[in-house]
């Protein structure tokens, strides 16, 4: 019997901006080469190594918690509930858990006493170097979006660190809702609400941008439940999908709605009898262009609120 070890490492702990991202992997089986501490690797390759993990791990999860989770909560707590929720992802069997440091993060649930922590795990246990891999790869490829949402803050080269860039775009353009207040450096922000108005240069955002960044939060939320995502923004001149991902034989068909605000009345509220009936089209010629005759297809939708998009609710729709 193979052992299983869900490794754990985390991504993020230091960055002024910007959420703290957990990974949490179990191999099992399968050896892929190249694994190690993911600070070791260069962006493509990660890329690369990130794929892979996701199509070949047994299970996989992601932990995030966003800076305003944070500053409430402190970085302790929030190390703890990260990990909480990237564990609860990994639906597979395994026999053992390795964390990254010399903290467990687990010790106050009944996962706890299955737990090691290791020095330098992420070099060690390929295990952990996958979980550091895929952490930081979603991390990073979130801040890129928000360059988009946040121009002149340079997060897609820094991805919130306090860099000579970064602090000269604070001084010079304010705080963001990806900053952590409770962070000393920017303590003096603290009492100053974060606002976007006072950007000068978010009004180049386009409403393209903005839903793009949704159905990339959205897409990674999919994934963090353990779907192989197949398409994104799957057009034909009679019909289009957000997004077309898969778990086992079931085929899911995923329309994504964002508002800028819950008191608009939620993303799900624009799902009327009329677009399920676009929806279930859709489905079903796709379905037929790609020969999917024994799958189960379900409709589903994304409904995200806030800036930077966060999930508000996913339900299957029919």
């Amino acid at each position: 019997m193979k052992h299983m070890i869900l490794g754990i490492d985390e991504v993020g702990r230091g960055p002024w901006a910007g959420p703290l991202v957990v990974g949490a992997v179990v191999l099992g089986g399968v050896d892929i080469a190249g694994l190690t501490d993911s600070k070791k690797l260069s962006a493509k390759r990660r890329q690369e190594l990130d794929i892979i993990i996701r199509d070949q791990a047994d299970g996989f999860g992601l932990g995030w918690v966003d800076a305003s989770e944070i500053d409430r909560i402190g970085l302790s707590a929030a190390l703890k509930l990260a990990t909480v929720r990237a564990v609860q992802q990994v639906k597979v069997t395994y026999h053992e858990i390795v964390i990254d440091g010399t903290v467990n993060f687990l010790s106050e649930t009944s996962k706890g006493q299955y737990v090691t922590t290791m020095k330098k795990a992420d070099l060690l246990v390929p295990s952990v170097s996958a979980a550091s891999i895929i952490a930081k790869v979603a991390r990073d490829n979130y801040m890129a979006e928000q360059d988009q949402i946040y121009p002149g803050y340079g997060f897609n080269d820094h991805v919130g660190y306090g860099t000579a860039r970064h602090i000269a775009a604070i001084d010079q353009l304010g705080v963001t809702p990806l900053h952590r207040l409770s962070f000393k450096p920017l303590a003096r922000f603290a009492h100053q609400p974060a606002t976007t108005s006072d950007v000068p240069a978010r009004t180049d955002v386009t409403t393209k941008q903005i839903g793009d960044t949704a159905e990339t939060v959205a897409a990674e939320y999919l994934r963090d439940l353990g779907h192989q995502i197949l398409e994104r923004n799957w057009k034909t001149k009679f019909c289009e999908i957000d997004i077309v991902s898969s778990a086992g034989k079931v085929v899911y068909f995923t329309e994504v709605k964002y508002r800028k605000s819950s008191d608009q009345g939620g993303g799900l509220a624009a799902i009327t009898p009329k677009k399920l009936r676009q929806m279930k089209f859709a489905a079903e010629y796709y379905a037929l262009k790609h020969q999917l005759d024994n799958n189960d297809l379900r409709l589903t939708a994304v409904s995200l609120t806030g800036s930077p998009p966060i999930v508000e609710s996913y339900l299957e729709v029919q």
